[in-house]
């Protein structure tokens, strides 16, 4: 029997979701759509894995753009890929959607011939399904002949292997071909064949999940408790009875005259931003607890608080907590709601869904503007000539990078968009300028908009903010750049993009031991939490534990620091970088003029060829990695020698 190296495996329907943006109105009515990964089973696997459980999906994707997509999505939450087969010739499914209001949520499949309603048991591998402790199957892939009979298989394996079968009855009317297209959003049509086909499954199932319309289909009648007692003389699967806002009902064993004496769970009082995505939640948060042996009480305040959380957001799968969520949200008591409302229950959940950790940052910083004006008339040459610079500069970052994701660049959209646009797409890290070149106060580049702006921006581009910035500025000043940093804050949260946000005092005023940190507690102060901080050197070494103090007790979950250069030489850089490796919370740096600065004037003025100019860039870029590893290497050797026996 193979070894249960997952705890569960969900099967079945894969789609990419279009949220419509616009809330409140008719999918007519709707111009622009985010999209997430959807599906119940794969919503599951994605709810279950980001609560700490190890997840796998059988599936069908389509050997397209939206079929990579949710392979990536599904990878960067751990979900276990083994069961995805690729369709050559179907496409991935996709659900359009709006929100109309809280409980309303017109939707269109286009689920036509699609490459997940193609699965079929040749797709199954019974040495994987058995690698798990449960195999979770839903209604969805019961809906034709081919699905019911993978689904089957799927169940006789899990059977064959003693592992435990779960069904989530997830009734669409609409995929069983029982509504015109245009009612996707329709819980219930009776039908004697759906009846038949789902009580078939139910009788091999340890655990059954469904709301009231959905155990009226199972249990062929619209009266809730007949239903659920048509079910129970089916099978001695625990039924788990959910009841949207009043939580939900467990029947262990026998079922009572009364469906309330069966074992409660109450839910949590939220405000409802849409119903969409609450059951997959819900299941995923009880399976947490299921999968784990814990009591039907704390399986079902699992499962109530992560339904919650997801009716209180937009979207599904991106919208299901992560466990520190969870946990959180579970230990406030009644504070619960207080933590929604002021935001933090929000940044858990951004901060623990984030995409590829970087335990490391070595960045070319080449996003000047106004500099390299200024360079290119000094040598004689018009702005034309910066984008050449940009893509030698470019040139030289790949041959140091290779392939390697602890390299990364910021780039301008204005002399760089070629090179922006090549490395985007890469697993390099990527940061791009919002400010308008040394504005102070604050100003934005773009759109009048800044959320707009961001909005044109892919996803993995980091957007990065230098603010010109000290204690002692006017009371005035303060406010204004208050007033724009949150706003960027507020815009890049919406719009789900990373924050680096650059902080530069000694150009305006003094600075001591507690300068930067008490800039950076003023910034948390306002609400602002930026995913990484770009800072200057410090001076001494309490500089850098008042600073680095503020952030971990502020916000523990910021990705680091990375340093800044000022255009100091590269030796002077290394040398800073013996006393910042002492710190884990600092990652590496972010240097530009330090590298570039020298080869490119010589360059413009004609002095040496692109080639060299290439050369000494590159060589430069190497010399600060190599600096940073080195002074790395020698803390860590240290800490060898330390922890070595005398």
């Amino acid at each position: 029997m193979a070894p249960k190296n997952l705890d569960v495996i969900t099967l079945g329907r894969t789609s990419v979701d279009l949220y419509g943006q616009q809330v409140g109105g008719r999918l007519e009515d709707m111009a622009s759509f985010a999209k997430y990964l959807g599906g119940c089973p794969a919503n599951i696997a994605i709810g279950t894995a980001k609560l700490g459980l190890r997840s796998g999906i059988i599936t069908r994707v389509g050997q397209d753009h939206m079929g990579r997509f949710l392979q990536e999505e599904f990878a960067r939450f751990g979900v276990n890929l083994n069961g995805i087969s690729v369709d050559r010739d179907r496409l991935t499914a996709l659900v359009l959607l709006g929100i109309r209001d809280r409980q309303t949520f017109p939707l269109i499949f286009y689920r036509e011939d699609c490459a997940d309603m193609a699965l079929q048991c040749e797709d199954i591998d019974p040495d994987f399904v058995a690698s798990a402790s449960a195999l979770l199957v839903t209604g969805t892939h019961l809906s034709t002949p081919t699905v019911f009979d993978a689904s089957a298989f799927a169940i006789s394996c899990a059977k064959n292997a003693n592992r435990k079968v779960i069904l989530d009855i997830d009734y669409r009317p609409v995929l069983w071909g029982l509504t015109s297209k245009d009612a996707g959003e329709d819980r219930f049509v009776a039908n004697s064949e759906v009846t038949g086909r789902l009580q078939k499954i139910a009788q091999e199932c340890d655990l059954i999940v469904g709301t009231e319309e959905e155990f009226h289909i199972l249990g062929g009648t619209t009266e809730t408790l007949q239903a659920i007692q048509n079910v129970r003389h089916l099978t001695g699967a625990e039924l788990v009875l959910k009841l949207g806002p009043n939580g939900c009902v467990v029947f262990p064993a026998s079922v009572p005259n009364n469906i309330h004496d069966g074992i409660r769970g109450p839910g949590f009082e939220v405000d409802v931003f849409n119903v969409l995505g609450a059951g997959d939640g819900f299941l995923s948060g009880y399976l947490s607890g299921w999968l784990r042996n814990l009591p039907i009480p704390e399986c079902c305040r699992r499962a109530n608080a992560c339904g919650a959380i997801v009716v209180s957001r937009h979207g599904c799968a991106p919208a299901m907590p992560t466990q520190d969520e969870l946990d959180r949200f579970l230990s406030l008591g009644k504070q619960y709601r207080q933590d929604i409302e002021n935001g933090r229950l929000d940044h858990v959940h951004w901060a623990t869904t984030r995409r590829s950790t970087r335990p490391s940052v070595f960045a070319f910083a080449f996003d000047h503007r106004t500099q390299m004006i200024d360079m290119a008339e000094d040598c004689g040459k018009s702005p034309e000539i910066i984008a050449q610079a940009k893509q030698l500069a470019y040139r030289a970052f790949k041959r140091v990078a290779h392939d390697d994701s602890r390299f990364g660049m910021l780039l301008d959209p204005r002399f760089a968009q070629d090179a922006l646009s090549e490395i985007t797409g890469t697993n390099h890290w990527i940061g791009r300028p919002i400010e308008y070149p040394g504005s102070r106060p604050l100003r934005f580049e773009g759109d009048a908009d800044v959320g707009m702006e961001l909005a044109t921006w892919p996803v993995n581009q980091v957007v990065k903010c230098l603010l010109f910035y000290h204690p002692n500025d006017p009371a005035l000043l303060c406010a204004q750049q208050d007033a724009q940093i949150l706003r960027l804050f507020d815009a890049c949260r919406k719009t789900g993009r990373e924050l680096l946000l650059e902080i530069i005092a000694s150009k305006n005023g003094p600075i001591g031991d507690t300068t930067i940190a008490s800039i950076l507690t003023r910034m948390y102060d306002i609400g602002v939490f930026p995913d990484w901080w770009k800072l200057e050197p410090a001076r001494t070494d309490n500089e850098w534990k008042n600073t680095i103090r503020v952030i971990e007790n502020r916000d523990p979950y910021c990705r680091g620091i990375v340093l800044l250069g000022l255009s100091k030489p590269c030796d002077e850089m290394v040398a800073s970088f013996e006393a910042a490796a002492h710190f884990p919370l600092i990652k590496g740096f972010a240097v530009g003029r330090s590298i570039f600065d020298a080869p490119l004037r010589a360059w413009m003025r004609d002095e040496i060829s692109d080639l060299d100019a290439i050369d000494q860039m590159a060589t430069n870029f190497k010399r600060l990695v190599d600096g940073w590893q080195h002074a790395q290497g020698k803390i860590e050797h240290g800490a060898a020698l330390q922890g070595a026996p005398q």
